[in-house]
């Protein structure tokens, strides 16, 4: 494992943190008049800044904007809602699992094989 795939999982987990509790916000509005959804956005950011090195990995923050009304979307979608935080909590979990193996991987280099 490189020195940067750790920070990189723990920036993702970060991410998909500030996605899961932008998207537990969502669905407690989603009866509330005139509510308009937030989206949480780092991704980009995050596999532009792996390319760059450490620091830059570090200085990646989750982009939380409210989303504005459009002619095809004026109300906040409780299906959309529901499936994001399906698709947040499976990558989670896959990370959580990468992070594991990578974890164990270590332990056995560490002890020598044993």
């Amino acid at each position: 494992m490189d020195a940067l795939t750790p920070l990189l999982i723990a920036k993702a987990l970060d991410g998909l943190t500030a996605r899961a509790e932008a998207t537990a916000v969502n669905i407690a509005n989603a009866n509330s008049p005139g509510y308009r959804p937030l989206k949480v956005d780092f991704e980009g950011r995050l596999r532009a800044a792996a390319g760059v090195g450490a620091a830059a990995i570090d200085a990646v923050r989750p982009d939380v904007t409210t989303l504005a009304p459009t002619r095809l979307a004026p109300d906040m979608r409780l299906d959309l809602e529901l499936a994001t935080a399906s698709q947040t909590s499976m990558r989670y979990a896959a990370l959580i699992d990468l992070l594991g193996r990578e974890m164990a991987i270590s332990r056995a280099a560490l002890a020598g094989g044993r």
